[in-house]
């Protein structure tokens, strides 16, 4: 059971995989507010409870396009804190970057600390990984696929070919991209923090970046993703 139950809108169109959902948050302890099929249904769903985070698929009725990532950037422009998970059948770097872009803020004082997350729906399979997921974005941390963040680097290092990552490296930057803490990533990995460490610091050195700790790290990334 969580520390804090979470209220929650789920919106996916396939019945199927939206009541398997449901069943997991459940399980999870969290509370399903309202469980919807299309973009429409979770704007107004969204606005009539003020959940802790919605979940919703990128693609689903009525354009059957990116209508549910593009529910949750208009959502999250009325409200910035609104933490939100975004599953997608494929990998689409398109899509991710669009959820990340920073967006500019109310005010010079007023910055948003909502959660954001980025998850193939594979992942969902993964129920200690997709619970741990849920529970960070919503406490405002920051999640990204690994296989999404692999094909981005992928992607910006097509005419880098000779600052690549390493495999270990790779592994590393995709723990790193899900938000893990260094410590984290010596459990997952099973090697020691010096090792981790290391493989962070060639990380960042590659990419021209500067370590940090938290969602900056995983925004660093975002940032050379980009291009930036």
């Amino acid at each position: 059971m969580p520390a804090t139950a979470l209220r929650i809108v789920l919106a996916e169109d396939s019945a199927l995989v939206r009541e398997g959902i449901v069943e997991l948050l459940n399980r999870f302890g969290h509370q399903v507010l309202e469980a919807v099929g299309d973009a429409d249904s979770l704007i107004a769903a969204v606005r009539r409870h003020s959940p802790d985070l919605v979940i919703t698929d990128v693609r689903m009725p009525p354009g059957h396009g990116d209508d549910g990532l593009r529910a949750t950037m208009r959502l999250r422009k009325d409200d910035p804190d609104l933490a939100v998970l975004v599953l997608s059948q494929y990998v689409a770097g398109a899509y991710a970057m669009d959820l990340f872009r920073p967006a500019a803020p109310r005010s010079p004082q007023r910055q948003s600390r909502a959660g954001l997350g980025y998850l193939l729906k594979d992942r969902i399979g993964e129920v200690g990984e997709f619970a741990q997921a849920v529970e960070r974005v919503a406490a405002g941390g920051m999640v990204i696929d690994p296989q999404v963040v692999q094909h981005l680097l992928t992607e910006r290092d097509r005419k880098q070919q000779s600052e690549l990552l390493t495999a270990r490296e790779q592994e590393v930057l995709g723990l790193m991209a899900q938000g893990f803490s260094n410590a984290m990533v010596c459990d997952a990995l099973q090697i020691s923090e010096g090792a981790v460490a290391k493989h962070i610091g060639n990380i960042f050195a590659k990419l021209g970046l500067t370590p940090d700790d938290g969602n900056r790290r995983v925004l660093a990334v975002l940032a050379y993703l980009r291009g930036e």
